[in-house]
């Protein structure tokens, strides 16, 4: 059996007690939402934005505050919006340039990837990550609708990442800060490819080193950039090393004080900074059908 002093220190490990939760930057500005309502999901991360109805244009001042809800809550969303594919690029646009998927099926249009799953292929997103990290520049941001939702299941869960680092001792994050870390679409889109298709992306993607820890390029806040799914190794470490470390960093987006949960309805519609968060869609619905439909924002190199 485990010694006592074996299990105090799987204990400690697990870090018991209360976390110390930042939503914002210090230096962040608190202002009331005059737009709109916020109605938040958890203590640092999601929102409901009530009042504003995407199938119509809106203006840059109230772009603008959807902006900073964005940035301080990193995961935005929006219940039973009535929009058309059309829609939801048109607000896509207002972010940036938009993102074509290599490896995803599109939808109306190349801009939109499209989502069926359930009975015929199940949903393999039921890992943390977060999107296309795999690329020199990730997507700055994810925004997803809901066009067929099952009666139960298939809700979506988002983890602060920036939260996530904050609740690291100095000495762990003194042993990161600094660190780069390998990324590459082939533990996972790889298996979809023939040996030529594979020789085609590779030539296209080739893996790309982001550091460990990522400075957000608009609160400044540091956030823990590496993911299951897309993260390969730590540059300089061996590969037990590396291991060890990433499965430790891994375990932080499971923490679910920096979580929050999102029970989808057909029209929902939400937006999550990608640059600051992973999130992981639960496989838990087949054979009943999911179809959901993205548009994702170019982003930048992360620094």
């Amino acid at each position: 059996m485990p010694s006592v002093t074996t299990h105090q220190s799987l204990l400690a490990e697990a870090k018991p007690g209360p976390r110390a939760l930042r939503r914002v930057p210090d230096d962040w500005v608190d202002e009331p939402y005059a737009r709109f309502t916020v109605r938040p999901l958890a203590p640092t991360i999601g929102a409901e934005i009530i009042g504003v109805d995407l199938a119509q244009p809106i203006g840059d001042a109230l772009f603008a505050d959807v902006r900073r809800a964005l940035l301080e809550w990193k995961v935005i969303f929006f219940r039973d919006q009535a929009i058309e594919p059309s829609d939801q690029v048109r607000f896509a646009q207002q972010w940036g340039d938009l993102e074509e998927h290599p490896f995803l099926p599109a939808g109306t249009s190349a801009d939109v990837v499209r989502f069926e799953k359930g009975k015929r292929m199940k949903g393999y997103e039921n890992v943390w990550h977060s999107d296309v990290t795999w690329r020199e520049c990730p997507a700055l941001g994810s925004i997803l609708c809901a066009r067929e939702v099952p009666e139960f299941g298939g809700d979506t869960l988002f983890a602060d990442m920036a939260a996530a680092y904050d609740d690291l001792s100095a000495d762990e994050r003194a042993e990161i800060d600094g660190l780069h870390a390998v990324h590459d679409f082939a533990p996972t889109f790889g298996a979809l490819l023939d040996a030529n298709q594979m020789a085609e992306m590779r030539a296209r993607f080739p893996e790309v080193e982001h550091p460990v820890v990522r400075t957000h390029p608009e609160t400044w806040r540091r956030a823990l950039f590496g993911n299951a799914a897309f993260t390969t190794r730590v540059v300089g470490l061996d590969a037990d090393g590396s291991r060890a470390l990433l499965a430790r960093l891994y375990r932080q987006a499971a923490v679910p004080e920096f979580q929050c949960r999102w029970k989808w309805r057909a029209g929902d519609l939400a937006m999550w900074d990608n640059r600051a968060v992973q999130h992981y869609a639960c496989s838990d619905y087949a054979p009943a059908r999911r179809v959901m439909e993205r548009v994702a924002v170019v982003g930048d190199r992360p620094i």
